[in-house]
Formats: structure tokens, C-alpha cells, sequence
């Protein structure tokens, strides 16, 4: 094919459309037919097309923004793809921030505030959260940030363990950490999964019941049990439910008291603590119902 020259207007005809990381583009290959043409066209500026936003006023998905925030936590990534991922904030609250490992982009460091220009909006199951890549800016300020804190305690009997809890498996894809079902992604299909541990419970503090996730770590202390103990149970059974039922049976009726940030309906916990010993689950929920 011809070079394409800066500034000229051409027709192309049977080119491919192309996404990634929320950014369409078109590809030009054999099939693909150039025509240079003797007129001019006007283009809207390139570049600069991201806006500030404030973290609590992200509310949609697939949104190019600027945002100045601190972090304030730093997870063990789940996947090799995944750079570093946690929590970042500003006055209005804070939000789940993932960056790609091939992206190339500068360690970002736990009480540090950064400028970060060109990163794209996410959600998931109605949790919105921001992605780094490799068009994302990164400008370390010298400056203090107080953080809106959107971090609850929570006081009660579990009450509930949740469908999801368990063993479960995740999305391999970069980018991508959805829980599979029946093996398939919501949106890359039928894949591969990798194992993964959590329990999504129900704490009812009497007067109302909140929706509590604890993470693969998390869930190792509250249950007593691994990852690869988890695996080897559900090996020798055939089954994975049989880890959920082990957890069930574990933490069902106990009282607790967690602390952490709340996301979408969730909340995260990040500190938790057994209060008493087990009691029968359904009859605290009866009781908690009537007061």
C-alpha cells in the first residue's frame, strides 16, 4: 500500500475496526484500498480529550479522565498481568485502581499523591474503578491529600454465607477478573480459569444486614484454610462446592466485627474479628428481624 502523508485526506475503503483497553481503532491490511483525495476536512483536536474528574464523581464506564489522588492501599496482584492494584482517593472518596503490567508505567507507592492524566473509567457489577495503561501520564506531587473515608464498621452475626463463596475461578484474561460460570467469562467467553478464594458474606447487625466480601487472605484467616488446601479438598471430592460447605460450617452464626471500605453495595474487609462463639444462624436472624 502507499504511504499516508500528514495532512492529506484520503478514502479508505475495507479496513478493520479494533478495542483495547476502551479505545477504538481501524487497521489497514491487503485487502484494504487507498484513494488520496483534493479536498480538505476538518478534524477535531487530537489529544487533551480527558477531563478532570474527581474520584466520587466517576459514574460511568469507559471514560477518559485526569485524576489527582493519593493511595492509600497496594494488593497482592491476582494475575501476572496486573502491575500493581488497590485503592486511591481524594476528599470525595476513593476507588479501586488497577495498572497492566505491560504498561510500562512507574511504581506508584502507598501515601503518595499523583497526578494521573489518560486513565480509562471501569465497572463491574455496579463498582466503578480506573485503569492505567500505557497512555497514562504519572506526575508525583509533593503535596498532603486528605482522604474522603468511606471506611464502616460493621458489628454482627454472619448469617449468611453467599453463592460465589469458595473456591471459585477467575478470568485470565489481562484486564479481566470476573468469576466464571459453568467456566465461561461474561465477556471473553470460554476460558482457562484460575483459582481464586473468597467468601461474599451477610452480617446483620440487628438493624440492618450488610453485604460483607472477604479476599483470598482474608478468607484464609477467617476459615483456617489455603488456597492450595482448598484446591486439594475440592480435587479429592470432585466438587468444589465442598470448600464452601467446609466455610459454611466454619464461620456460619459467628459474631464479628469488620472494618473496611465500602464498594458499590459491598464492603471490603480489610480488618475483621471474631466476637463470640457460633450460634444458630437462623434464629439470630429471626431475633435481629424483630427488633
Amino acid at each position: 500500500m502507499p504511504e499516508l502523508e500528514e495532512g492529506s485526506v484520503y478514502r479508505l475503503e475495507n479496513v478493520v475496526t479494533d478495542e483495547y483497553e476502551g479505545r477504538f481503532s481501524v487497521k489497514l491490511n491487503r485487502t484494504t484500498t487507498i484513494e488520496e483525495l483534493d479536498e480538505e476536512l476538518d478534524v477535531p483536536e487530537s489529544g487533551g480529550d480527558s477531563e478532570d474528574r474527581e474520584i466520587g464523581a466517576i459514574d460511568a464506564p469507559e471514560e477518559w479522565v485526569n485524576v489527582t489522588a493519593k493511595i492509600t492501599q497496594l494488593w497482592d496482584p491476582r494475575s501476572e498481568s496486573v502491575g500493581q492494584v488497590g485503592l486511591l482517593g481524594d476528599p470525595s472518596g476513593t476507588l479501586k485502581f488497577t495498572k497492566w503490567a505491560k504498561s510500562d508505567l512507574p511504581e506508584l507507592e502507598e501515601g503518595s499523591v499523583y497526578r494521573l492524566e489518560n486513565v480509562v473509567t471501569d465497572e463491574y457489577e455496579g463498582d466503578f474503578s480506573i485503569k492505567l495503561n500505557r497512555t497514562t501520564t504519572i506526575e508525583e506531587l509533593d503535596e498532603e491529600m486528605e482522604v474522603g473515608d468511606d471506611a464502616i464498621t460493621v458489628e454482627g452475626a454472619l448469617v449468611d454465607i453467599q453463592r460465589g463463596s469458595g473456591l471459585i475461578k477467575r478470568c485470565p484474561e489481562e484486564g479481566c477478573t470476573r468469576v466464571l460460570q459453568n467456566g465461561r467469562c461474561s465477556e471473553h467467553g470460554e476460558v482457562e480459569g484460575e483459582f481464586d478464594l473468597r467468601v461474599k458474606a451477610v452480617i446483620d447487625d440487628g438493624n440492618a444486614v450488610h453485604e460483607t466480601i472477604f479476599d483470598q487472605e482474608a478468607t484464609e484467616e477467617l476459615a483456617g484454610i489455603s488456597l492450595d488446601e482448598a484446591k486439594e479438598m475440592a480435587m479429592d471430592a470432585l466438587d468444589t462446592s465442598v470448600v464452601a460447605d467446609e466455610i459454611r460450617e466454619e464461620v456460619l452464626g459467628g459474631y464479628y466485627r469488620v472494618e473496611g471500605p465500602t464498594l458499590g453495595r459491598y464492603v471490603l474487609a480489610n480488618e475483621f474479628e471474631r466476637l463470640g462463639g457460633p450460634t444458630d444462624a437462623e434464629e439470630t436472624l429471626i431475633k435481629a428481624r424483630s427488633l
